[in-house]
């Protein structure tokens, strides 16, 4: 299952709303998504991605108005992605409990990846900071999302125990666990900081209900 962290393989799959797809448009986001996750979202100009798509100025404009344009269809194809393997875990999951372990493993797993650069939504939030603008706005829409379902899943975790911590409070500590894993991983150690979020996974899950 994905996370947070990258383009899916081969490029996201989400598109620029009005225009449909193509293999240009695709080869384009493909790109622009390697590079923006790798390098940073403003560091890669346009024609850095006219050229190793490589496409032409006129092509790119035809599906994707502006830079923002195509920076938006990067994100939303990581959400889209990140929401169907998060799905596909709990699916697969045969408890709650061991639905979270799945997204956690996912979280540790991605750490220790080669190109792992960390969080695709945070490196985008540090470069977009106005909360009026359209980037922030995904990427807070995509964040409020995964709270929310992992909050679903702890509530379910929980139950009625008499121990019954608030579900809301367990879904924040485990994305807080997980930014900093993201953050911190390539200065400690991909190893130890996979292991330290597991063992914060097991302690949300026995210590709180």
């Amino acid at each position: 299952m994905a996370t947070a962290t990258r383009p899916a393989p081969g490029g996201p799959s989400g598109s620029s709303r009005g225009h449909g797809r193509s293999e240009a448009r695709e080869r384009l986001l493909s790109t622009a998504s390697a590079l923006f996750y790798r390098e940073g979202i403003r560091a890669v100009g346009v024609e850095r991605i006219l050229a190793e798509a490589p496409v032409t100025r006129a092509t790119f404009y035809r599906h994707f108005p502006s830079k923002d344009e195509l920076v938006l269809a990067y994100l939303r194809g990581v959400d889209a992605h990140i929401r169907a393997g998060t799905q596909a875990a709990i699916d697969a999951a045969p408890s709650p409990a061991d639905a979270l372990r799945a997204i956690g493993t996912a979280v540790a797993d991605d750490l220790a990846r080669p190109d792992f650069r960390g969080c695709a939504f945070l490196k985008a939030a540090a470069e977009y900071p106005d909360p009026d603008d359209p980037v922030r706005q995904v990427v807070l829409d995509h964040r409020a999302w995964y709270v929310a379902t992992l909050t679903g899943l702890f509530a379910q975790v929980f139950g009625d125990s008499p121990r019954r911590g608030k579900p809301e409070h367990a879904a924040l500590h485990f994305v807080m666990m997980r930014d900093g894993a993201m953050s911190g991983a390539h200065l400690d150690g991909a190893d130890a900081v996979g292991a330290a979020f597991h063992r914060g996974v097991e302690g949300l899950l026995t210590l709180l209900h």
